[in-house]
């Protein structure tokens, strides 16, 4: 049995489920009831704090959510990230701390949200997904980052441990860049820049794959290279559905009259939307050349096919003349001269060969081989 052959079917299920949202909730619950919707990624929620001004900051891991309530009262710049969405009762606190709506609770927790932005006036409200490059099952995974944006805090929540924020709290630890002199609504933009900015990395390691790829189908198309090519296809729709309503969420902060959007970060709020526009631009151009790789597929096979009939096509045509003489000299008439002379048989092979030799001269001469 062909094991390889008998997980393809497996291997499409998991891609239909990174495009296609679960669906957990029974039917019937009232809006606003935070049921989680994704699968369990964590043991338990994991509770990372930064607070921090210009002059100092602080950073450890909470134990409960109960601990970061004292610090989104003070002055300083508060982050919490939270890993683990699995804890509903755990976001619910925080929303009950934070004034959150409930409806915003609810989508926090169900995983399967578009990219968006909300304005609730003391708070914003961001959705968007981060992904990430998973070598051993040579896919990509979708993950949904909440942000939530007040005027002194950032709360971000993931689905699991790991993320491309080192940089980011590399900055804050040792007072590089603006992150520790502006505020919270620079931390925001600092986050959502970083996973702009891995896109790029996932549209790099695409185009390795899809050069390669090409490289494979103009010299040797087979029906895995095919396979290949649909499964890129839908990594590259996975990142298309990631990566174009996340241009409406720039738009909307670049333009939105919260004050909790300073104008300072408004500049930056630009050029983050000039790149998301960068990255929308690449992933359609990558996307147009998946496509012709599949006429490109179909063009090469076709064209080895071609070959195949012509060289078939030629050598049948030389043993039509040689067929046709054996065929005259293999009727059993009674009365056939060469039957009883004694040169029949080599002259008999002698035109075959000059005829087979005739016909391969002309071919040649045609340039058909």
């Amino acid at each position: 049995m062909n094991v390889k052959g008998a997980l393809r079917p497996v291997r499409t299920l998991k891609a239909v489920y990174r495009l296609v949202p679960r669906v957990l909730k029974k039917p019937g619950l009232p809006p606003g009831t935070p049921v989680y919707t994704g699968r369990q990624k964590v043991e338990r929620p994991k509770i990372a704090v930064f607070d921090y001004d210009e002059a100092h900051y602080e950073e450890r891991v909470a134990e409960r959510i109960e601990d970061c309530f004292p610090l989104v009262d003070t002055p300083a710049i508060t982050w919490i990230n939270i890993d683990g969405l699995h804890d509903a009762e755990l976001i619910t606190k925080l929303g009950e701390k934070l004034e959150l709506h409930p409806l915003v609770v609810e989508d926090i927790v169900s995983v399967g949200q578009r990219p968006k932005l909300e304005d609730h006036e003391k708070h914003l409200f961001i959705v968007l997904r981060m992904l990430s490059y998973n070598g051993n099952e040579d896919h990509l995974e979708s993950e949904q980052l909440s942000l939530i944006l007040g005027r002194n805090y950032v709360v971000s929540f993931q689905e699991r441990e790991g993320d491309a924020f080192d940089a980011i709290r590399e900055r804050i630890r040792y007072l590089r860049g603006r992150v520790r002199k502006m505020g919270a609504d620079y931390l925001a933009y600092a986050l959502i820049d970083v996973v702009v900015d891995h896109y790029f990395v996932i549209l790099e390691q695409l185009g390795d794959r899809i050069e390669a790829l090409e490289a494979a189908v103009a010299s040797e198309p087979t029906p895995e290279l095919l396979r290949e090519i649909h499964h890129v296809k839908r990594e590259i729709l996975l990142l298309r559905k990631s990566v174009w309503p996340l241009r409406e969420v720039v738009s909307g902060l670049e333009r939105s009259e919260s004050r909790l959007i300073t104008k300072a970060t408004r500049v930056f709020v630009r050029d983050l939307y000039d790149h998301t526009v960068q990255v929308i631009e690449t992933v359609e151009a990558v996307r147009d050349t998946v496509a012709g790789m599949t006429d490109l597929y179909l063009s090469a096979v076709s064209n080895r096919m071609n070959e195949i009939m012509k060289v078939l096509t030629i050598m049948a045509t030389i043993f039509i003349p040689l067929t046709f003489l054996a065929g005259v000299y293999g009727m059993n008439f009674r009365y056939m001269p060469e039957l009883e002379w004694r040169w029949g048989y080599p002259v008999a092979l002698g035109l075959m060969f000059v005829a087979a030799m005739a016909m391969i001269v002309y071919f040649r001469r045609k340039r058909w081989f």
